[in-house]
């Protein structure tokens, strides 16, 4: 059995989980989400538990075991704790600010994004080099931090770009050719 899909998931006071007909519902105090079970995945509940199984010994539903167990795990820290990824921005003129509910970012382009976060997400701007992303659903806080990354990925050169809270720029040595004097 997977190590990880055999664990059982133990539910937190305050927190609910229905099963209705292969999709898993969970409602704690910051909010509910709601996911459809894989047909191959037995999801059953046994007090304060909850317990997934597999149909199968085959790799594929061995993977897919783990893999919704970790799901329904995170759909309950989600509730409960909530998700944030912190972003950082770097650069002369680089900077971020909420405008309603948008998130106004200024990436050196000679236009500013307005970029919408998706239902759920909560996007804060402490200060102008730094972006808060915050939600109940774990992928889409990832995905949305993701997102913002891309629309200006850190350079190698002179970091310059929106990374990563402690993410490690690789830097690269700029041109050498001009110091050796080519004649």
């Amino acid at each position: 059995m997977s190590r990880i899909g055999k664990k059982p998931i133990q539910i937190p006071k305050g927190v609910t989980v229905t099963l209705n007909s292969g999709v898993i519902a969970v409602k704690g105090p910051k909010g509910e989400l709601k996911e459809t079970v894989h047909p191959e995945i037995g999801v059953a509940m046994q007090g304060t538990e909850v317990l997934v199984t597999r149909s199968s010994d085959e790799k594929k539903y061995r993977a897919l075991h783990g893999l919704w167990r970790a799901l329904i795990q995170n759909m309950i820290v989600g509730v409960t704790e909530g998700y944030s990824k912190k972003l950082e921005i770097v650069g002369v003129g680089y900077r971020a600010e909420i405008k309603g509910a948008r998130l106004n970012l200024l990436l050196g382009y000679s236009h500013p994004i307005l970029f919408a976060p998706p239902d759920g997400i909560k996007v804060e701007a402490p200060t102008q080099t730094s972006i808060i992303i915050s939600g109940t659903h774990k992928q889409l806080v990832g995905l949305v931090a993701a997102k913002i990354r891309s629309l200006r990925p850190p350079e190698p050169y002179k970091g310059k770009g929106v990374k990563y809270e402690g993410e490690y720029i690789r830097r690269k040595a700029g041109k050498a050719a001009a110091a050796t004097g080519a004649k």
